[in-house]
């Protein structure tokens, strides 16, 4: 009993913290999303892509989880997009604490989407609300078609699912019709991607999607 009431007290903190910083980026007028997945999906490598795509069409900061070193800031400092890293030491996720911290040392006034890459992970991260305006799945052909099935809570928590390294799909055995329909089955509303960072294939349509979920929270305003 002791242990669940140290979690439920922990979780409860951080609900606290979380919506704190949802209310922050209300005011702001700032879309944030946060992107899980499993460790080497190629969330960096999605990033920087995206960023170098979008750079003249919106501005976008990033907040960097890791549980070491700081090599996947280093990339996204090459974009010149402002990066703050956050390193759990150990820890699986990313807190809503942490992002508070970090989002008072981003130009927040300045930024038009916050992306958090969590730290790759596919179940602890998916428990934890940072305060963003929602979530993002990535997946990449090179896990097997099962991961829907098998950790369901952030395919159904999620905004969108990006199904990367399409590139790799004649060298893998990964049925995306499978992936996408599991998905699709636990969350009617995702938004499902295929595309390929490495080689481009699908990032348009990811794109044009972003810039429309930043326009809507504009008009919202």
């Amino acid at each position: 009993m002791k242990k669940i009431k140290i979690e439920k007290k922990i979780l409860s903190e951080n609900e606290k913290i979380s919506i704190e910083n949802s209310l922050y980026l209300s005011t702001k007028n700032t879309l944030c999303f946060n992107i899980i997945s499993s460790p080497g999906s190629g969330k960096t490598t999605i990033l920087t892509r995206t960023i170098n795509k979008l750079k003249d069409k919106i501005k976008i900061g990033v907040i960097e989880g890791d549980i070491q070193t700081d090599i996947d800031a280093q990339r996204i400092k090459e974009t010149e997009a402002p990066v703050i890293q956050i390193n759990t030491e150990g820890s699986c996720h990313l807190s809503a604490a942490q992002v508070s911290k970090a989002l008072k040392e981003l130009p927040v006034d300045n930024l038009d989407l916050i992306i958090i890459e969590n730290v790759g992970n596919l179940v602890c991260p998916s428990a934890f609300e940072l305060g963003e305006t929602g979530k993002i799945a990535v997946l990449s052909v090179a896990e097997g078609d099962d991961k829907p099935a098998k950790y369901p809570t952030i395919f159904a928590k999620s905004k969108a699912l990006l199904i990367n390294k399409i590139d790799l799909l004649e060298h893998v055995d990964f049925d995306i019709d499978r992936a996408i329909a599991d998905a699709g089955r636990m969350n009617k509303e995702l938004k499902i991607f295929p595309i390929s960072a490495k080689t481009g294939e699908g990032m348009d349509a990811w794109n044009n999607w972003l810039i429309e979920e930043v326009r809507n929270i504009h008009s919202v305003k």
